[in-house]
């Protein structure tokens, strides 16, 4: 009924002029043909299709025919699948490259990830015929469908582990590949144009038409960067020699270099200024910040195109720049955003000298938002590896800058990290340099005297006065004292290089005395309800599984048996005690 109904079209319109078709002609030839496939039929069909009596209708009307040939190609198993191959061949070189166009990007919208990959694998290699067939007019076209295919890719998982891109078990690396192969005769095309117009001046009345194709392959570029190569973790050529993620991250590099994007300019890009470009994007949509931290992270992590790069530029030239990715990376909550953040601060630190950055860089905003993400990497991150990964950098990082630069740095992150943890940490490290300045030979004149009192003040004080919650600052305290025991122990109050022994009476007015008394409270406080926890438990006895529910400083803890209860009770007091050792300790250096 169907091929009927076909023949009957085809022959209705083989005597009517081309494009004067009706739209039930089209209805029914769409309806009629799309059917015959779908039955088996595609044998009459290839003989309609390629009989020369119906090429102009075939011309006109053939794209419809393409959603259920495709699906037979798409599944391989249909015994017809070598006729429906010839007619969808047949179709690209006959029918309407737009309407062509259109017929293949509505097929290549998928959901699922077999179905993805498998689409774009058939239909890239035709998409690309289609839109050379445009001449000059191609540049829309070609960015339309890129950011339709890139959506598709965004769709499929990210290989993690070495095995699952070596398996390819997500079809994301052939898909990478087929992309990178389509791409190639427009970036050959883009490269010729900017040979040509060196060469001759009649090229100006097309140059709009070049630099629109330059900005959909850029626009291309900067998407890709931004997924899936900002999410991916390539792996070093000695885990996996033969790697398509990464060879799909040098040729997006490569592809820049070819059509005129300076990797430098764009690694660089926060301190270069950058010659205006005019045209089609504002500066912020034409180099999406992401895109350029990941591009950044390929060249300084993995070292793509690292050959292109002027070796004129000095470690804390680069260093400067990539502080604006590494802040946009750390900044963010996604946990392969940070990894690289940290990674690109890693590998750009690794280059500088220790003790050489000078203070002057702290006037710099990012390289004072930097350790404030990193402190919420440090402090919030959920996975242990990075937050380990996050001190280690923090510290390289402290380790980087000279005496002065450590001085100021210590007192803005003893304002600002409001993290008991953190405080403590800088602390310790206060505690190393005042140790370093008092070696032989290396006095300086941040960590000892007139200058460092300011310094101890901030540190050799509690948040709160005596009601400071012990616990909660626990690490700042702990560190304070340990660096007032090291202090009266190696500066002697005959040499007192610190200036701690003329300081010494305001320390005991504005810490020591105040730590006293809150020890005090607090222990009495934890003494208190531990012995309240204990007459509940005897009363409950007769309950096995007894629940209890404790407020300790007006907030309630969370339910817990009274066993784990008086454990917790016991800790808080030993905690006390080990507070009260040290300090009593520094009482008798003191009095001594």
């Amino acid at each position: 009924m169907a091929l009927e109904r076909l023949s009957d079209v085809v022959q209705k319109c083989q005597s009517l002029p081309d494009d004067s078709y009706s739209s039930e002609d089209h209805d029914t030839f769409t309806a009629a043909g799309r059917t015959c496939i779908e039955e088996g039929n595609s044998a009459q069909v290839l003989s309609i299709v390629l009989d020369e009596k119906n090429q102009n209708i075939v011309r006109c009307l053939g794209w419809n025919l393409l959603p259920p040939l495709i699906q037979v190609l798409m599944k391989k198993e249909d015994k017809s699948i070598s006729q429906c191959l010839a007619i969808f061949n047949h179709l690209l070189k006959t029918c309407m490259p737009k309407e062509l166009l259109i017929g293949l990007l509505e097929q290549l919208e998928q959901d699922d990830p077999d179905a993805i990959a498998e689409s774009l694998h058939l239909l890239l290699n035709p998409l690309q015929k289609v839109l050379l067939s445009l001449g000059s007019r191609k540049a829309s076209s070609l960015g339309m469908t890129l950011s339709l295919v890139l959506d598709q890719v965004a769709k499929l998982p990210i290989p993690h582990s070495k095995e699952q891109e070596e398996d390819d078990v997500f079809s994301l690396c052939r898909c990478c590949t087929n992309l990178i192969d389509f791409i190639r005769p427009f970036v050959q095309e883009v490269r010729e144009n900017f040979q040509s117009s060196k060469s001759t001046d009649s090229m100006a009345g097309r140059q709009d038409k070049e630099d629109e194709l330059q900005t959909e392959l850029l626009k291309f570029c900067m998407k890709t960067l931004s997924h899936p190569l900002l999410e991916v973790q390539l792996k070093d050529p000695d885990t996996l020699p033969q790697s398509p993620l990464r060879t799909f991250a040098t040729e997006i590099l490569n592809t820049l270099s070819a059509i005129r994007e300076s990797l430098p300019a764009l690694v660089y890009q926060p301190l270069l200024r950058r010659k205006p470009v005019p045209g089609f994007l504002e500066e912020e949509v034409r180099y999406p910040k992401e895109s350029l931290g990941c591009l950044a992270h390929l060249v300084f992590v993995h070292h793509l195109a690292a050959d292109t790069f002027p070796t004129v530029f000095s470690p804390v030239f680069s260093l400067r720049c990539n502080m604006e990715h590494i802040c946009l990376l750390l900044s963010r909550t996604e946990d392969f955003k940070v990894q690289k953040g940290l990674e690109l601060y890693e590998k750009s630190l690794v280059r500088v000298e220790n003790s050489s950055l000078p203070a002057d860089l702290l006037e710099i905003k990012t390289f004072l938002m930097v350790p404030q993400n990193l402190v919420k990497v440090m402090t919030l991150c959920q996975r242990h590896d990075l937050r380990t990964k996050g001190l280690k950098v923090f510290q390289m990082s402290i380790d980087k800058f000279d005496t002065e630069a450590k001085y100021h740095f210590f007192q803005y992150m003893l304002k600002t990290s409001n993290h008991s943890g953190v405080e403590g940490y800088i602390i310790k490290n206060v505690k190393n340099q005042i140790d370093v300045a008092l070696q032989p030979g290396n006095s300086n004149t941040w960590f000892e005297g007139v200058h460092l009192l300011p310094l101890l003040r901030k540190v050799l004080s509690l948040p709160d006065g005596p009601e400071t919650d012990l616990l909660q600052y626990l690490d700042r305290v702990m560190e304070s004292l340990n660096l007032l025991r090291y202090l009266v122990i190696r500066d002697k109050v005959t040499e007192n290089q610190t200036g701690i022994w003329t300081e010494l009476y305001k320390i005991e007015d504005m810490f020591l005395k105040p730590l006293r008394v809150g020890l005090n409270m607090s222990r009495a406080h934890y003494e208190r309800e531990l012995h309240s926890t204990m007459e509940t438990k005897k009363k409950n006895q007769a309950r096995e599984e007894s629940v209890l529910s404790v407020s300790v400083d007006d907030e309630k803890l969370p339910n817990m048996t009274a066993e784990s209860q008086i454990q917790a009770l016991h800790s808080a007091l030993h905690t006390f005690d080990m507070i009260e050792s040290v300090l009593v300790r520094i009482e008798e250096l003191i009095e001594v």
